[in-house]
């Protein structure tokens, strides 16, 4: 039968937009289907997602290649979308590293490692030098600094999305406005309902997110966690801004995994004030329904975890004392196999992207062209480390 698309991306979030724009350059008859941001967060009741936000850390020191390499690859490719698109999103600050000598040690011996392969320039910065070099931050005196200067610093996912969005526009795709609420292999085809309306096409590439499983997206649930995640924001004055304005995206490695923090610089948001934003990774809420996401998405996230982020916060930048302190809720979307998702489902023509694992922010552009990739060629190769993305299943 004749079908209205020959591919459909559903999702126009991080993944899915940089895979509409991706796709464009490989073949015509596309559809990107996706909501907008909700103007009334606490008044919204369908999907959301969790690139509503003005910043996110980007870099390629990562103690693991395959992620260390998504996201060189993405960040090679900013200035050419901001350029081409006409949208800025990308500001290279640098990103710092600052690690007690009984934290995460081996993931740092990684991370050089996978540095060096990637031509990443990381400096490091003695314990003596750290405080003098950074001096808006106070961590434990034998705490070593990795600086990584270029290629590294925060990206505006709002602004990225659109940049994303509108190449793909420019290069024939369809942008349809819509919630998918179902998706159903046809034998020949697949037929996809969003919005009240149905669509048809040859593949359709499923970049729900954490919404993913919360539909009938797909033949079978993917394996995930979707866990609640809560970040604080400090709202930064004159003073404060005289501290921090000119500070890297900074992460702070703890003694364990899950005291990790990570500090966003000051960043103007859509209401006309500055804000420093940080968060952790400690929470351990989960959510298997669509009501229970949604409703973790209309409130301010936790106040506990908020409060713990806000001790934190003091110890380390103890000139943030006296700024009004606010949160907001956000979803990490984690894999049992610690990569990201980029396969066939069950159906032939049924492809799965999703498994951000609270890290693929910065990876988001070249995690798309992988999508676009396997929609078009129907594989990934060795070269974008296709065997480790290979999807898990839920049990049926």
């Amino acid at each position: 039968m004749a079908v209205d698309f020959r591919f459909i991306i559903i999702g126009g979030g991080m993944m899915g937009a940089a895979a509409a724009r991706h796709l464009s350059s490989m073949a015509d008859g596309i559809a990107l289907i996706g909501s907008r941001e909700p103007e009334e967060r606490q008044a919204h009741h369908g999907v959301f997602a969790s690139h509503y936000d003005e910043a996110r850390i980007t870099r390629t020191f990562d103690g693991n290649l395959a992620w260390g390499t998504f996201a060189a690859r993405s960040l090679d490719r900013y200035r050419e979308i901001e350029a081409r698109s006409g949208i800025s999103f990308y500001s290279e600050v640098g990103c710092l590293f600052a690690v007690p000598e009984k934290g995460e040690q081996d993931y740092i011996k990684r991370a050089l490692t996978v540095s060096r392969t990637l031509g990443s320039d990381i400096e490091t910065i003695a314990r003596s030098e750290l405080g003098q070099r950074f001096p808006y931050l106070s961590v434990d005196p034998d705490s070593t600094g990795y600086f990584e200067r270029k290629r590294a610093g925060h990206i505006n996912p709002r602004a990225l999305v659109r940049a994303q969005a509108t190449l793909a526009e420019q290069g024939g795709v369809t942008l349809i406005e819509a919630t998918a609420t179902s998706v159903r292999d046809g034998g020949s085809h697949v037929e996809v309902t969003a919005g009240g309306r149905s669509y048809s096409a040859e593949r359709v590439l499923v970049a729900a997110g954490g919404f993913s499983n919360f539909h009938a997206l797909l033949p079978r649930a993917v394996d995930t966690r979707v866990m609640a995640r809560t970040v604080a924001f400090y709202e930064l004055g004159e003073r404060e801004m005289a501290v921090f304005g000119g500070m890297p995206s900074t992460i702070v490695l703890g003694d364990r995994e899950e005291d990790h923090i990570y500090i966003l610089p000051p960043v103007r948001y859509p209401d006309g004030k500055t804000y420093l934003k940080l968060g952790g990774d400690t929470e351990a809420l989960s959510f298997e329904r669509l009501e229970d996401a949604g409703a973790w998405f209309r409130s301010d996230g936790s106040a506990a975890e908020r409060d713990h982020l806000s001790r934190i916060a003091l110890q380390l930048m103890p000139e943030l004392a006296g700024c009004p302190v606010t949160s907001a809720p956000c979803v990490a979307n984690f894999t049992p196999t610690g990569y990201p998702y980029a396969g066939f489902t069950q159906s032939p023509r049924i492809a799965v992207l999703t498994g951000g694992n609270f890290v693929a922010a910065k990876s988001s552009d070249e995690l798309g062209r992988l999508g676009a990739v396997l929609l078009a060629e129907g594989r990934l190769g060795d070269e974008d480390f296709g065997g480790s993305l290979t999807p898990v299943f839920a049990a049926a």
